[in-house]
């Protein structure tokens, strides 16, 4: 653009000049030989001045259009860079569902915390059995605001210790059959706060004397129902915890 302003500038004093050489000489008789070739020369200096402007022109385009270019190769290096940062996603493999659902898996003994008498128990998970029961002693029946209680002994720390007493509300009574026997057993039921490793689950313990029996805690059917399976080949799969009761020995 500077180029051109300069041109039409040097075009328009050559006009100018003409004019007033013209002005100047106005009383001089003009030549008429002489003034064509000045005006020759004058076209010619115009039309070169053109050219000159128009070449300047030429090399500014190319100039630019080079830049241009360059900026544009540019441009698409990045472009294929960016692409090929890019990380494709791949969407994990979805894993079929699993075939016990939300319910989780129990082994065959576990270590079961009883929150109603503070303890942990080795415990016997049985599906042969339909209801769960807790080793007591000394159960004794009475009434607390025309209520049903039972008061009871526990040994939490093992039959090695002092037993400890608890009292709780009576939930109904269950009648249990022994097989060995043909009377059933009338046993009162209480409402249990479990927790097995992370799980914690509620369910109902009928209160009897298991001191005949390997475990003080054993889990039946009705507990087991609708949150858990049993891995019969496996054993305390929810760990142990170190205050857990030591299993009895006695068959």
């Amino acid at each position: 653009m500077f180029k051109q302003i300069i041109c039409i500038a040097a075009i328009s004093a050559l006009i100018s000049g003409c004019a007033t050489t013209k002005e100047n000489n106005a009383p001089i008789p003009v030549d008429a030989a002489a003034l064509e070739a000045s005006l020759t020369k004058q076209e010619t200096n115009i039309l070169g001045a053109i050219d000159s402007c128009n070449q300047a022109q030429s090399v500014g385009f190319a100039s630019l259009t080079m830049q241009i270019e360059e900026l544009n190769t540019k441009v698409e290096q990045l472009n294929v860079k960016e692409k090929a940062a890019v990380v494709p996603v791949i969407a994990p493999v979805q894993c079929p569902p699993s075939p016990i659902g939300d319910k989780f898996m129990l082994g065959a003994i576990e270590n079961v915390y009883v929150d109603e008498v503070k303890a942990s128990f080795d415990t016997r998970i049985d599906t042969g059995a339909e209801s769960s029961s807790l080793d007591a002693r000394n159960i004794i029946l009475f009434e607390r605001d025309g209520s049903q209680w039972v008061r009871f002994d526990v040994f939490t720390q093992g039959d090695k210790q002092p037993a400890k007493t608890f009292e709780s509300k009576v939930e109904r009574f269950v009648r249990i059959k022994q097989d060995s026997d043909e009377k059933s057993d009338r046993r009162p039921v209480i409402h249990a706060h479990l927790e097995i490793g992370q799980y914690k689950a509620e369910t109902e313990l009928n209160l009897s004397d298991r001191s005949h029996l390997e475990y003080p805690l054993l889990l039946g059917r009705k507990f087991m129902q609708d949150i858990a399976v049993v891995d019969v080949g496996q054993n305390y799969i929810h760990g142990k915890k170190q205050d857990a009761q030591p299993s009895k020995t006695k068959k």
